[in-house]
């Protein structure tokens, strides 16, 4: 199966926290009095972040969900998910075509992988959520404790745990590429796209949130299409932008016609 680049698709905006937000960084050490669940966090600039792999990972699985994919693969702890055994069906799976497919299936060594169209950036703290959190006086940088307490229900016991969250209010800035590969798909691709931010913000974001972290919202600042065209030649491919994936076909139409008005 041959691929060709027609274009890409940059979605811009900003990830606002309606609640704290945990997510969490490996623990490397114990130590009295230290927090039992760090975030996870930049090693130069210390800030919290998002990363790319929990964003994409999360849009991922609530996406199966809504279109009722089959999980068919056994990740361990006999949790499975949905993967594509091959190039073929996950160019025709709404999922896969997307997200990509590592085609492997139960028993074999290898497989026919099929590359993600979409790419998740990691997202980062915006410069004004940074000079906020800077100024919070938590005992913690850009962060908060939130205490908790586990109740044994047979023996009454308490099992008091400290964990780290993102406080309310803070935002990070995430940018989304989408590789316009199959115009005829496209549009199906990116309305699935929204499917799943849309999902995300009436789910949970990180860990814990059954108990109320990880409420997020997607603000929007600009959905831009540049095709191949118009990065070897400006006079031969112009770009358009909107601010919303409701009005992507008028992004699409670049792709589809090899021209259209410049966005402002």
């Amino acid at each position: 199966m041959e691929r060709s680049l027609s274009g890409k698709i940059i979605v811009k905006g900003k990830i606002e926290c309606l609640t704290g937000l945990h997510v969490g960084a490996t623990k490397e050490n114990m130590e009295i009095g230290a927090i039992d669940a760090p975030v996870v966090r930049d090693p130069v600039t210390r800030e919290p972040y998002i990363p790319g792999s929990s964003l994409k990972g999360k849009f991922r699985s609530l996406l199966e969900k809504a279109l009722a994919k089959q999980p068919n693969r056994n990740i361990g702890s006999d949790v499975k998910v949905h993967v594509c055994s091959n190039k073929e069906s996950a160019n025709n799976c709404e999922v896969c075509r997307v997200f990509g497919s590592t085609g492997k299936k139960e028993g074999e060594k290898e497989g026919s992988n099929f590359p993600a169209r979409l790419i998740v950036r990691d997202s980062y703290l915006t410069s004004e959520s940074v000079e906020k959190l800077s100024e919070i006086d938590t005992g913690l940088q850009y962060t908060e404790w939130k205490f908790e307490n586990a109740i044994d229900r047979v023996t009454s016991a308490a099992n008091p745990r400290q964990l780290e969250r993102v406080p309310k209010g803070a935002e990070f800035s995430f940018e989304l590429v989408y590789n316009v590969e199959d115009t005829s798909k496209a549009e199906e691709d990116l309305k699935n796209l929204k499917l799943a931010i849309d999902l995300l913000a009436m789910d949970s974001l990180g860990g814990h949130g059954s108990r109320g972290y990880g409420k997020v919202k997607f603000h929007y600042d600009c959905i831009k299409g540049i095709p191949v065209e118009y990065l070897k030649d400006e006079t031969k491919g112009q770009i358009r932008e909107v601010k919303s994936l409701d009005e992507i076909k008028e992004v699409l139409e670049i792709f589809k016609n090899g021209t259209s008005a410049k966005g402002q």
